[in-house]
């Protein structure tokens, strides 16, 4: 990796993506900043400002740092993402030129799984459509029916078992539902049963919750064939990324009864969610908030800020990703 000088030499970092207070006045004056919103704003970017660019947040996933993108900046050592998952950061193009790679791991872990744990009770318990119909006036003259679903008599199997997946997984415990899990390999130090299969488990379990990265190696993993093995008492709750899952195929599923329901806070096309997912009663659908509280994101865009600081002051960074570890500086 190249190492960073420290001297009184200014260094020129790109904000990349949405503006973030924290990241924005995160850095001394050592920092000459370039803040670009958009793929559109980064076109205003000269070619002689360009060259500078030593260092770059990348602030939401909104925005790709894909190799046309990290090779407009010759200089470049290190890209700080903000996320857990870099699926929209080219690593395997930063790994081959010397570009570290970081994210925010960690900071994030339990308030995606309570997210996950949230959304599975909600889409079991069916709360979206009992508050409409509180809402609506329909309890003065009736009760509300006994939801089918019902967290008493789930198996959960986990595809993925990270930090968040453990998380999620303690929460299933404390509630009494067994856990089962998907890897393509066994997670170090964890005791549930491990299935290198899919639909293996799939077959064996009731409720499939999605916890794994995105990229090419898992898009559409959770196809017709998977659904059709979960069954019809089936439910997919995903707080991974949309691309994930086979979209058409889960509308299909859920249209036809192939699983009973779905809880999903992200999507294949975000924002855009298909119109059949947003007319279908057994559907519950979040806005891509698995970390979305205030004291978490502030948390997030703190760590974006201190592996860069970090850096630059001649550290390894706090958070490196395993396609570009720093093993000293």
């Amino acid at each position: 990796m190249v190492a960073a000088t420290i001297s009184s030499e200014k260094i020129d970092l790109l904000i990349y993506g949405p503006t973030k207070p924290i990241v924005e006045n995160g850095f001394s004056d050592q920092f000459v900043l370039h803040s670009f919103e958009t793929t559109a704003d980064l076109e205003r970017l000269t070619p002689a400002v360009a060259e500078k660019i030593r260092g770059a947040a990348v602030t939401y996933n909104t925005v790709r740092g894909d190799s046309k993108t990290l090779a407009r900046f010759p200089k470049l050592e290190i890209v700080a993402a903000f996320g857990v998952g870099y699926d929209h950061v080219d690593a395997a193009y930063a790994r081959d030129h010397n570009i570290v790679v970081t994210n925010t791991p960690d900071v994030l872990t339990e308030e995606v799984a309570d997210v996950a744990m949230g959304l599975l009770i909600a889409t079991l318990r069916e709360f979206v459509k009992a508050d409409r119909y509180l809402r609506s006036g329909l309890w003065m003259t009736q009760n509300f029916p006994l939801s089918v679903g019902s967290l008493r008599d789930r198996k959960v199997g986990m595809v993925g078992m990270g930090r968040i997946g453990q998380a999620i997984a303690r929460r299933l415990d404390a509630s009494r539902v067994p856990v089962v899990y998907h890897t393509r390999n066994p997670a170090p130090g964890v005791s549930y049963k491990h299935y290198p299969d899919l639909i293996e488990m799939a077959k064996a379990v009731d409720t499939l919750i999605l916890i794994l990265p995105g990229g090419p190696s898992t898009t559409k993993m959770i196809n017709a064939d998977v659904m059709k093995a979960l069954g019809p008492r089936g439910v997919i709750i995903n707080v991974a990324r949309g691309t994930v899952v086979d979209e058409p195929a889960l509308i299909a599923a859920l249209k036809s009864g192939t699983i009973l329901a779905a809880g999903l806070d992200v999507f294949a096309n975000e924002p855009t969610v298909p119109d059949e997912l947003r007319a279908m009663q057994n559907v519950v659908l979040l806005p891509h908030i698995g970390s979305g509280s205030v004291v978490t994101r502030n948390a997030m865009d703190q760590l974006v800020v201190d592996n860069l600081k970090a850096w630059f002051a001649g550290k390894p960074p706090l958070t490196p990703v395993a396609e570009t570890p720093v093993k000293s500086r």
